[in-house]
């Protein structure tokens, strides 16, 4: 479960913040991970909650957003939206594509007090 890894990086960056910025505790985190990522976000929400007693994000609502994923097809040049990486392309039904977005995770907002 990489996830666990994943939320313990999160909440790394987050008491980093909370460090360099002088708050006291997160009222809602806001998390972007992409339909590539390979992040299964059931599995990083309860990593997140999990970590969460005792920490700056005790509390805080957390928001898992997803971002589409979108591909370069190689067979007919194309930019296209993929759900998988084993997506076909929805135009030509190639199988040669290129991950060009939805392949990160992000700490996209903070809101504290």
């Amino acid at each position: 479960m990489h996830e666990l890894s994943l939320a313990g990086g999160i909440l790394g960056i987050v008491e980093e913040a909370r460090t360099r910025e002088r708050f006291e505790r997160v009222k809602r985190l806001t998390v972007e991970a992409g339909a590539l990522a390979g992040v299964e976000l059931r599995s990083l929400r309860f990593a997140l909650e999990s970590l969460a007693p005792g920490s700056c994000i005790e509390g805080a609502a957390i928001e898992i957003e997803v971002a589409p994923g979108t591909a370069w097809c190689l067979a007919c040049c194309r930019s296209v939206a993929i759900a998988s990486r084993t997506d076909p392309c929805p135009a030509c039904a190639g199988h040669r594509l290129q991950p060009t977005g939805g392949t990160e995770l992000k700490l996209r907002e903070l809101i504290v007090q």
